[in-house]
């Protein structure tokens, strides 16, 4: 079966973007990308959240890629712009996810803040959980988990450091 990951970059604090949504505090170093390729290498399908999707697009990219499937969740837009590569989705994240895991394919990588990354570990989908941890405390902006609601237990694959005082840290989801 297809295995679901959420992650990204966050803060020491726990957030993925400030208070006004800025990254500006993202150290982005060879060893990242090298992290980023490997992933990407495993997957073809991204799960967006909306605020997720709007931002990058907002800073002038299709956050789409060639080869992979986008689903971006909401349930405030009823349209995505013409040619942005990606389908709109309404329905329940947990139930739309699992059957997205029961088709063939390869990984599934959730590109989203806390609100549909939690939903999605809440719902039982999320197998992996990594961040690239930055040594930066925020103070507040856009929490990497939202309401968390239930206990999750996890189990540590991966720790390492990273360029830039940052580390890596990769769980995964006991089922």
């Amino acid at each position: 079966m297809r295995k679901v990951i959420y992650g990204g970059a966050c803060s020491l604090d726990g957030f993925m973007a400030g208070p006004s949504g800025e990254i500006d505090w993202l150290h982005f170093s060879k060893d990242v990308q090298q992290i980023i390729a490997a992933t990407w290498a495993g997957a073809d399908t991204m799960l967006f959240g909306r605020k997720t999707w709007e931002g990058a697009v907002g800073r002038g990219g299709n956050p789409s890629m060639p080869g992979v499937k986008a689903y971006v969740f909401s349930r405030t837009i009823t349209t995505l712009p013409a040619g942005s590569g990606a389908q709109l989705v309404h329905e329940e994240a947990g139930a739309f996810v699992r059957a997205l895991k029961s088709q063939p394919g390869k990984d599934i990588v959730v590109m989203s803040g806390g609100n549909l990354g939690s939903a999605l570990i809440n719902a039982g989908v999320v197998d992996e959980i990594g961040f690239n941890v930055h040594p930066v405390l925020l103070g507040g902006g856009v929490p990497a988990f939202v309401g968390a609601g239930t206990r999750v237990e996890l189990e540590l694959t991966e720790c390492r450091p990273l360029e830039g005082g940052c580390a890596l840290l990769t769980y995964r989801v006991r089922h």
